[in-house]
Formats: C-alpha cells, structure tokens, sequence
C-alpha cells in the first residue's frame, strides 16, 4: 500500500509538470513504479511472492521460450510483474492499467503474452516420477520409510472460484456459494507440483475426477508397484 501511495505523489508531480511528449511522461511513471522493487528483497517477496534472484530466473526462462520478448517501449520484467501482480495481489486490469498508464486491453495482452510462455514450460516444470526410487525425503527417514516407502507423492483436490456464462452456472455451483472449478492436483514430497488437472465443474464428484484423470490421454502416471 505504501508503494502505491508512494507512486500516487510521484503521479501527481508528473502530471503538474506535464511533459511535452505524452508517451516519455508514461515511461517515466512506469520506470518509477519498477524502481522500488529492484534491489529489494523484501518489496520482491511482499509484492511480487518471491525472491529477486527467482524472478530473474522466471524472466529468463521466460525470455527463452521465444513466446515473451521485450518490446520498445515493455520488457519482459515488467509484463511478468503485472502477470504476478495480478496472480499474486488480486489486481484487476483496469487498476494496473491506472498504475503502469496502460490501456485495459494492452495489461490483459500482456497477461497472456506471460501466460502462453508459463504454459509453454509445462514439460520442463511438471515432472512425473517414472521410475520405482524411494524419494530422498522418505528414504532418509526411519519415521515414515516403513510406512511410504512405496508412496510417491500426494494427490488432493481443490474448489477454484471461476467466472462462467448464467446459463452454465449451475453446474459449476457444487460445495460453494459460487461457481467453482474442481481442481485436482498431485505433488512430490519435496512440494514440487507433478501434475495438475484443471477444468472440472463444481459438481463433479471426486471419484469421477480420480477414474478420469487415471484414463484420459495426459492420465496421471503412477509406476508399477508404486502409488499416491
């Protein structure tokens, strides 16, 4: 909240001075709303949810993939900030767009834009165990080796809150008051997520999850001998 009032004073200064040229104006405020967080650990991690040194690996693998590039007047930092703005604060586009003097329509193309590339990295950032070693974390210990030396992870499901058309609201209002997705998700023991499966209604129950994500093309993969 400082940040922003912060950025507040700033707006209001540039705006008395009024520059000649109405798009260098617009870089200036957008230069200072990124100036705070270089350089600071604690701005990364209250603002942005993690560390200076993984939002730089985040943009560079991101950078990789070819999808997200820097423009002349956006780099790719500041189209992942807004991405993480809105996942990690709830931010909508309209108040992002106050802030960075941006249009809705070029805050929501950015979004996607870091969208697609995040999308594009599933191969590398979802791995499913396909062999029968025992994970460090259980083989190391004597408490639970006994017991999961066979277990591979843990699956769960979640309700996800979703935005859908009135007339199919209905079947993605289940255990809430809301519509939902039921989201079913499995993890490794170092907290690393395996497999992910988005899509589900609301009302869909737990077990039709379970019997779909074991059969379906992308299945969830549990080795022979192993389970979850």
């Amino acid at each position: 909240m400082v940040h922003f009032l912060h950025l507040l004073d700033i707006q209001a200064t540039l705006v008395n001075r009024l520059p000649s040229n109405l798009d260098s104006q617009r870089d200036i405020v957008r230069q200072q709303f990124m100036a705070p967080l270089i350089g600071y650990e604690i701005a990364y991690r209250n603002i942005l949810r993690m560390s200076p040194y993984a939002f730089a690996l985040l943009c560079q693998k991101l950078r990789g993939t070819g999808i997200l590039k820097d423009y002349r007047r956006v780099t790719v930092e500041e189209q992942v900030v807004k991405f993480l703005h809105v996942l990690g604060q709830k931010f909508h586009t309209r108040a992002l767009g106050f802030y960075f003097h941006r249009s809705g329509e070029t805050i929501s193309r950015h979004f996607h834009n870091v969208l697609r590339a995040v999308i594009s990295l599933e191969g590398e950032l979802f791995k499913q165990p396909t062999d029968s070693e025992v994970p460090l974390e259980i083989q190391n210990s004597q408490r639970f080796y006994h017991y999961f030396k066979d277990c591979i992870g843990a699956i769960d499901r979640t309700h996800i809150r979703v935005k859908v058309p009135k007339e199919q609201a209905a079947r993605f209002r289940g255990r809430k008051e809301w519509p939902t997705q039921n989201v079913l998700a499995a993890c490794s023991f170092d907290m690393k997520f395996t497999y992910v499966l988005p899509g589900w209604e609301g009302t869909a129950s737990d077990s039709r999850i379970l019997k779909n994500v074991l059969t379906r093309e992308d299945r969830l993969l549990i080795p022979q001998g192993k389970y979850n």
